[in-house]
């Protein structure tokens, strides 16, 4: 098929960016073809056309603006999508046959630049991943935005590096061609993003300085591979790089990715959204620079004792100060976000408002500086002195660039008067010029006598004499030159405004030019400091911070906690940070959680509703606060440092995986169970109730055991299982509690207080009562109750409530019990030979207990 050349031309192209939306620059337009313009009228809603390509078929074709293709880009990528930009690369008016066009960018979801498509606060990671044979894996991050580098070996699994990636918002992937499919389809379902793939892993010569701090040839391969892959699809200066700098998850509490979404710490499970996490009660930054290092602090809470003691004084010297703490607030409020204006820079899409912005937080740092200067806290006020204002690259940008410039940095009104000496001459030129137009208007008016006579531009005619028809016979003949005729008018020239015509548009040409060049150099000049900008924005980050934690503390009445070494847990009137918001002005029940450090498990009873779960949340929520610095929602707190955090809270099935709530719960569990150490936190609510009663009483009562006997981590586990409160008589380091609730004429009244102790009864049909079942329900519900409840074994029922005294291992004996009961029936002659058939020294006492019972049952019966 004999496609036109442009067709033939854009095959060639696309054939290189196969998994990529190719946008095609045809004059004021990006055009799509075939398949592309297909799929992206559908994502993009928008018109489907066709177009003649020179074979049999019309091709079909969409289009979109290319000053407004920003939006339809963005859309593209937030879908997961690639987006290959591909412009004229020659004057179509040099060209010979078609324009010359290449890619000269490949936008990604990973690697997004422009400020429009990202979300000021968050970051927006591009991650790679290499496997080794040692089965080691390492994850390299950039987020090409902030110029942010982080490398990362993980040796624990498959699961933990799922959890790794999933504690960070990766928006794309990065891996080689011959990484096993399976796992290329687990990190797309598990963590929705967008696969690509780079082999390539040497780093040039000229980038080496970024690998500076790695010595580890694992890192350096995985780092080398992400390097590669942005430079491949960028094809522009990547000088605001930040050396790569490796992160050792030793030093960090461990958050899997089950914990961090059962504790919401950055979102919420159902809306998947800010409001109701934790980040979104303690987020009082007011920087977008503070919000996304706030919200890395909160991923990544330290085990470093000495380090949250240091966040905790700087934390302790903010609250002292309420008014200079406002003022820093509302000076910060004014500084624009440094990291990603260094990437605008060095990236060389930076505009003169931009370097505006920047011009303007610059000049707010020597006000910040004096005034951190003016806190009594030591710790403070060395966070005054470490900041360099950077005031020559201020004075570069007051003394060059315009207040208020235009968006283009090619029409021009950029640069101050006074900044370069030729462009106030061609200025001046201009400027006389257009003086020297408006007096000749207004003498052309006199000698004609014309009022309406007026003197215009348009960039096709130049300047020109503009005559309405009704008074063309008032021109003197000779002197004027027709140039253009319209319906209503005639547009002359004459020698004379040729003649200035010519000195004007050269003066303004050459100032626009002029301009242009200039700017170029300030932007390049700017761009030798990017370094000591990032390191200003850092510090601003984390003044911005640490000023929120002060400000949240302050107004939610939060208190610094202590830490200690013996594994003791003891919280006064602790508080769980999101539900307390949440309630506004209901008042939140404080609770204490005291552990010893004889005591390792809390088995917490309770009807449902009563704030079990509340309870067990608040205590995490309150140890990953204490670990990244912020005060806590406490009167005091005494903790230790936990290394992990493991939850098992809440029941939803694993759509994506097939896996079923209870599936979903056993391997919770497990992973809990085999990766915690008695320095860990773990939070286990329900477990066993997606299976039957029985089966889920015995895993429930062995998973205790196991932790008690083997693990040693602190552990608060909630059952609807009363059973097991009897646990306590054989279980030296596990503790009931309860959760408080009393009956109130005929209704259930919780009271939300934890006490020490086992909860005498549920209340569940107290609690289906207050979610408005049907009447006739309720009362059919009670009938059935105490009709279970008159019975002492029902093996045709397995939900059958039991007695306060019988114990766990009755049922799961109950099987053999049963069998022991019919043979009674069969021959009541064999009671003898049964009591003789029991082989005494192999049972244990429970089970000569649950024997004796249904020996004296059929006895008595008798």
């Amino acid at each position: 098929m004999a496609y036109t050349p442009m067709i033939q031309q854009y095959l060639k192209i696309k054939a290189d960016y196969k998994d990529c939306f190719l946008f095609f620059r045809l004059g004021d337009f990006y055009e799509m073809f075939f398949d592309d313009a297909m799929a992206a009228s559908r994502e993009l809603e928008i018109t489907l056309t066709s177009r003649d390509g020179g074979g049999e078929e019309r091709i079909p074709m969409c289009g979109i603006p290319y000053h407004s293709a920003e939006g339809y880009i963005k859309n593209l990528v937030e879908k997961g999508y690639k987006v290959a930009i591909c412009e004229q690369v020659e004057d179509p008016k040099a060209a010979k046959g078609v324009v010359k066009r290449e890619v000269v960018q490949l936008i990604t979801p990973g690697t997004v630049m422009e400020g429009g498509m990202l979300e000021e606060t968050e970051n927006n990671y591009l991650a790679s991943i290499s496997l080794f044979p040692d089965n080691s894996f390492v994850v390299a991050y950039n987020d090409l935005s902030t110029g942010e580098t982080n490398v990362t070996i993980i040796d624990s699994g498959w699961q933990a590096l799922l959890s790794e990636l999933y504690n960070r918002p990766i928006k794309e992937v990065v891996v080689s061609t011959d990484m096993d499919h399976a796992l290329q389809s687990d990190l797309k379902e598990r963590l929705q993003v967008t696969i690509s793939y780079q082999d390539s892993t040497a780093i040039p010569d000229s980038l080496n300085y970024l690998m500076a701090n790695l010595t580890d040839e694992r890192l350096i391969e995985s780092f080398g591979r992400m390097l590669n892959y942005i430079q491949s699809t960028q094809k522009r200066s990547l000088d605001h790089l930040k050396p790569a700098k490796e992160i050792e998850l030793k030093q960090f509490m461990s958050l899997d990715m089950f914990s961090k979404r059962n504790l919401e710490l950055t979102e919420t499970i159902l809306r998947k959204g800010k409001q109701g996490s934790l980040l979104w009660v303690i987020d009082q930054t007011v920087t977008a620079m503070g919000a996304r290092m706030l919200k890395k602090w909160l991923e990544r809470p330290m085990l470093n004792r000495a380090r949250i003691e240091e966040r905790f004084n700087l934390v302790d010297g903010f609250l002292e100060q309420y008014f200079e703490r406002e003022s820093t607030r509302d000076i910060l409020k004014s500084i624009y976000d440094l990291e990603r204006l260094s990437g605008r820079v060095a990236y060389g899409n930076v505009n003169a408002r931009d370097l505006n912005q920047l011009k303007i937080s610059l000049q707010k740092i020597p006000e910040l500086k004096e005034l951190l200067m003016k806190f009594q806290n030591q710790r403070v006020q060395a966070l005054g002195e470490e900041i360099n204002p950077l005031d020559d690259l201020f004075e570069l940008l007051d003394n060059s660039l315009i207040e208020d410039p235009p968006i283009t940095i090619k029409e021009g009104g950029l640069i101050k008067d006074g900044f370069n000496g030729q462009l106030d001459d061609y200025r001046d030129a201009s400027r006389n010029g257009k003086k020297w137009i408006a007096e000749l208007e207004q003498k052309e008016k006199q000698e004609t006598n014309i009022k309406s006579l007026k003197i215009g531009y348009n960039r096709v005619f130049g300047y020109y004499i503009e005559v309405t028809r009704a008074n063309l016979h008032l021109l003197p003949e000779g002197k004027y030159e027709r140039k253009q005729t319209l319906t209503n008018a005639e547009r002359f020239i004459t020698p004379e405004l040729k003649e200035k015509e010519s000195l004007i548009l050269e003066a303004e040409e050459k100032s626009v030019d002029l301009e242009y060049q200039l700017f170029i150099k300030i932007r390049d000049q700017v761009k030798e400091y990017i370094p000591q900008l990032q390191d200003l924005a850092d510090k601003i980050s984390r003044i911005d911070v640490l000023q929120g934690f002060a400000t949240i503390s302050e107004l939610n009445d939060y208190h610094r906690p202590s830490f200690n070494d013996h594994r003791e847990v003891n919280i006064q009137e602790g508080r769980h940070p999101v539900v307390e918001k949440v309630m506004k002005n209901e008042a939140f029940v404080p609770n204490d959680v005291s552990m010893d450090k004889d005591t390792n498990i809390l088995l917490i009873t309770g009807p449902n509703m009563s704030g079990k779960s509340t309870y067990m949340r608040q205590l995490a929520l309150t140890s990953i606060m204490a670990q990244i610095g912020c005060f806590v929602p406490c009167s005091t707190a005494n903790l230790p440092i936990f290394d992990q955090i493991f939850t098992r809270i809440g029941a939803a099935d694993d759509l994506v995986s097939g896996q079923s709530t209870f599936m979903v719960e056993m391997l919770e569990a497990n992973h809990a169970i085999t990766n915690a150490s008695e320095n860990s936190l773990i939070l286990f609510d329900e477990i066993g109730r997606g299976t039957s009663t029985y089966d889920g009483m015995a895993l429930a009562q062995a998973i205790i055991e196991y932790l008690h006997d083997h693990v040693h981590a602190k552990t608060l586990f909630s059952t609807h299982y009363h059973e097991l409160t009897t646990l306590d008589q054989s279980l030296k380091q596990l503790k009931n509690i309860h959760v408080r609730a009393e009956e109130y004429q005929g209704k259930v009244v919780f009271l939300h207080q934890i006490q020490d102790g086992a909860a005498d009864e549920s209340y569940g049909i107290h609690v289906a009562k207050l979610a408005e079942l049907p009447d006739s329900l309720i009362n059919r519900a009670n009938v059935i109750l105490n009709q279970l409840e008159s019975k002492q074994t029902d093996s045709a029922d397995k939900s059958n409530p039991l007695d306060d005294d019988q114990q766990l291992s009755f049922f799961i004996n109950e099987k053999k019990s049963n069998q022991t009961e019919k043979s009674f029936k069969k021959n009541d002659n064999n009671l003898i030979q049964n009591i003789k058939s029991l082989n005494l020294m192999e049972m244990t006492p429970m089970e000569a207990m649950n024997e004796l019972y249904q020996l004296q049952k059929k006895a008595n019966e008798k």
